[in-house]
């Protein structure tokens, strides 16, 4: 019955008033035509009363319809110039007021929207800029070394030039590749594939392939493990990556002779690895980019992809696990925690 008679729509605020109006011109005239005047007095009076019926009546319309209505319209039109700064007003409980509600919604979706295309779109602009200036490099080798092979008849030199020619294409191959991984971890079209593995037998496995079993290196390994198996909940071969590309960073650093020590210890409920390289520090400044796209940091020389570390990073921010990377007093600390599955 409250509902019945409640006025929370325009078609019941119209009909009140057409009925308000109605009776109210009709008692008026009752009254008037009731008063010990003339004919001529009364009607004046009854006019007077229409007069003051009929500036009502267009108070409250202009409450009730014209004035939302015209906020409602501004606002539209603000909306229609992308402007999202100032959300309508209009804040009655009939139909007016959910439209403004609606529009008012739909200018922060908009507003959230846009904000969203203006960064991915400032992002593809980086990430072109940066894949151009990256590709300069090889692009630059690859042609000035088919110049030499047209130009050389030794076949000793033109296998070099062949040689160092198909290693500058596949490492541009290996950019893009890496680049494209990036790219679908960033956008979510890569998800985790999450399993139970023991991460001991996984940090060793990529410590010998990338330490022990590959020649060249010129450096003291230390490190230390747990003696037992030590299970983790996660994506096995992302993880994998992770290290992989820690690892590989580490043993680009380290000074020859120095040390590159591996870490993984057991702290209450989680796992900590880590590795040190003995080396040059980086610059306090620079700390925070080195998990951002083609970081090499100052001075440094053109080798590699500049994608192992925001690789890293962007598989550890998936599954919120803290990681980061310090200075030592004589080399560089990257580490990342995981929780220890039961």
């Amino acid at each position: 019955m409250t509902a019945l008679f409640s006025l929370r729509t325009v078609r019941k605020k119209l009909l009140m008033l057409t009925k308000l109006a109605g009776g109210a011109l009709l008692l008026s005239y009752l009254l008037c035509a009731g008063l010990p005047v003339s004919r001529e007095a009364s009607l004046l009076i009854w006019l007077g009363f229409l007069l003051a019926l009929v500036l009502g009546l267009d108070f409250f319309m202009s409450r009730f319809i014209t004035r939302p209505v015209a906020e409602l319209n501004a606002s539209a039109k603000r909306m229609a110039g992308l402007d999202f700064s100032a959300p309508c007003a209009v804040s009655s409980s009939d139909e007016f007021g959910e439209l403004a509600g609606s529009l008012n919604a739909m200018s922060g979706n908009l507003q959230q929207a846009l904000a969203r295309l203006e960064a991915a779109l400032a992002g593809r602009r980086e990430l072109a800029d940066s894949l151009s200036h990256e590709m300069k490099t090889p692009l630059g080798v690859i042609r000035a070394y088919a110049e030499g092979l047209l130009d050389e008849t030794d076949e000793a030199k033109q296998r070099r030039y062949a040689q160092v020619i198909i290693s500058e294409a596949e490492r541009m191959n290996g950019l893009i590749v890496r680049l494209l991984d990036l790219s679908a971890l960033e956008s979510g079209a890569a998800p985790l594939e999450v399993t139970r593995f023991d991460l001991v037998e996984l940090v060793e496995t990529a410590a010998g392939r990338l330490l022990i079993d590959t020649p060249g290196g010129d450096f003291d390994l230390q490190y230390q493990l747990p003696e037992e198996k030590v299970f983790v909940r996660t994506d096995r071969r992302r993880m994998e990556q992770v290290l992989n590309n820690l690892i590989v960073n580490a043993r680009k650093n380290v000074r020859p002779g120095g040390v590159l020590r591996l870490e993984l210890t057991a702290n209450g409920g989680t796992l900590d690895f880590s590795v040190f390289n003995q080396g040059r520090p980086i610059p306090e400044d620079e700390l925070p980019s080195v998990w951002t796209k083609f970081y090499r940091g100052s001075g440094a020389s053109y080798d590699g992809s500049g994608l192992g570390l925001a690789i890293a990073a962007q598989i550890l921010s998936m599954q919120n696990l803290p990681y980061g990377a310090e200075n030592r007093a004589d080399g560089v600390r990257f580490h990342f925690s995981i929780p220890i599955a039961e």
